[in-house]
């Protein structure tokens, strides 16, 4: 298997799998991490649905994108142990350590941060981001169109702003 494919077949390949597997004319799920992880966490701490009004709300699609999101875990685990052979423990990226500082305190105080903002904003907007760009791309949502858009508009400008060059004005 080769270790890299262009970007191109990546790309068409990915859209592939979306389409037959969360499209209205595939298997018609929804996909979204969020409501897995609070089911999963429903799971943990024994709540059940008789008690828990949203317990009830989220018991099939939690299910479903439980098992996914441990899916995509091992199965990243998988790849980037056998296939690739890239596995490894960082804490800091190469981009953050060259353009900010080498503080591991820094890095996971700044991505706690613009981890709360993202998640606060999606649910402010009724949803999760993968939700919206994943899964409303999938269906050919407008709104998950618009939100892509614009998710990744902020995200380009902000980042251009973040990791400016130490000393440049640019």
């Amino acid at each position: 298997m080769p270790r890299k494919i262009p970007w191109w077949a990546g790309g068409i390949l990915m859209s592939l799998l979306f389409f037959f597997t969360f499209s209205e004319w595939g298997a018609g799920r929804p996909i979204g991490a969020s409501t897995g992880m609070a089911y999963l966490s429903e799971v943990l701490f024994g709540l059940d649905a008789d008690s828990h009004e949203y317990t009830a709300l989220i018991e099939t699609s939690g299910a479903w994108e439980g098992v996914m999101l441990i899916g995509v875990f091992f199965g990243g685990l998988f790849m980037s142990l056998f296939v690739t052979k890239t596995f490894h423990i960082s804490f800091i990226p190469t981009l953050w350590k060259a353009r900010k500082n080498s503080s591991v305190p820094s890095r996971m105080v700044w991505s706690f941060i613009a981890g709360f903002l993202l998640v606060f904003g999606a649910r402010l907007a009724g949803g999760c981001n993968a939700g919206h760009i994943l899964s409303g791309g999938s269906q050919t949502a407008v709104s998950g169109m618009i939100f892509t858009v614009v998710a990744l508009g902020t995200g380009m400008i902000t980042g251009r702003f973040f990791y400016k060059r130490k000393g440049s004005c640019s």
